[in-house]
């Protein structure tokens, strides 16, 4: 999800709610206590060299039972750090402290946010030796050709 996107959808709500993909919601009382831009500078194992910025929302549970964020006040500070920070619309990432610190994507199931699970993967694949994944068939589904098999007694085995 970019920017924009969770710009247009905070003033239709009446609350805001992250849930991580199994279900588990993040208690209500969550904090934001970063908006920022990540950037990551890096060679990949090709020899490309990448950089990739993302936003960046850190939700924190801060115990604090009588705290609410409102969708007008998280619209206020991502405003805020747009124009103190000069962020650029760009896909948001979220750290959430799960049992480590989790970095996850962001998606809007049309009532919460939802912190998608982030994967690792290959970004050189085809020069860096890894085989591409061969085709997996049933055996069940192999047709059986009888005029390209050896019979008992043809003398080809």
């Amino acid at each position: 999800m970019k920017l924009s996107e969770i710009k247009q959808i905070l003033p239709t709500l009446d609350n805001v709610e992250f849930q991580l993909e199994n279900g588990t919601f993040v208690p209500e009382h969550f904090h934001v206590t970063e908006v920022g831009v990540v950037t990551k500078n890096f060679i990949d194992c090709g020899g490309v060299i990448r950089n990739e910025k993302a936003v960046n929302f850190q939700l924190w549970d801060a115990n604090d039972f009588e705290h609410r964020l409102k969708p007008n006040k998280l619209l206020h500070i991502i405003q805020l750090s747009e124009d103190k920070l000069n962020i650029e619309d760009l896909e948001i990432e979220v750290e959430y402290q799960n049992v480590t610190i989790g970095k996850y994507d962001l998606e809007f199931n049309g009532k919460t946010f939802v912190l998608k699970n982030k994967t690792t993967a290959c970004l050189a694949q085809d020069s860096c030796g890894i085989p591409a994944e061969k085709q997996k068939i049933n055996l069940t589904q192999l047709t059986n050709d009888t005029a390209s098999c050896c019979t008992p007694n043809s003398g080809c085995c």
